[in-house]
């Protein structure tokens, strides 16, 4: 998995996330994953298709969803409100858009696909080619993990380059 994929999912998570939670996060453990998705809470898995394909998933632990939802609510959200689960999909939203917009900004094309409530325990394997990145970002509410999975796609990308001759 190229960096230059995930380096504008990192940077859109930690902006959105700093900008919608008012405070400074820090990036806590990053992984690479072969195993299937494991969800740990609340879980928005975003698929991107076109030059780049691939998923992002945002998992957040209930409280801290929670927690989340409240601060950008502006009163005490619970955790089974359904507003913590929008919030999540909201989340996810901006995120993915602002760093969708960044790999445009370098002439990638692609769609995105709306955020999904991801509710089963467990989520596809990556494929033989595609690790995720799994990394979670230290929030004064609390951990908000990230899954990405990236890679190119090559029939599109030959394509391209044969256009381009």
């Amino acid at each position: 998995m190229k960096m230059e994929l995930i380096q504008p999912f990192i940077n859109a998570a930690d902006a959105v996330m700093a900008e919608t939670l008012h405070c400074n996060t820090r990036i806590g453990d990053v992984s690479m994953d072969e195993e299937a998705y494991r969800r740990k809470g609340m879980a928005a898995i975003v698929n991107v298709s076109g030059d780049i394909e691939g998923r992002v998933i945002f998992d957040i632990e209930p409280p801290t969803a929670a927690r989340v939802a409240s601060a950008l609510a502006g009163m005490e959200v619970a955790e089974t409100d359904e507003m913590v689960r929008e919030t999540v999909c909201e989340l996810a939203n901006l995120v993915i858009g602002n760093a969708i917009t960044s790999l445009n900004d370098q002439g990638f094309q692609f769609k995105i696909h709306p955020p999904e409530l991801h509710t089963a325990e467990h989520g596809i394997k990556s494929s033989e080619d595609t690790e995720a990145l799994v990394m979670y970002f230290e929030t004064p509410a609390g951990n908000i993990y990230m899954n990405i999975a990236m890679r190119y796609n090559r029939r599109r990308r030959m394509e391209r380059s044969a256009a381009a001759v």
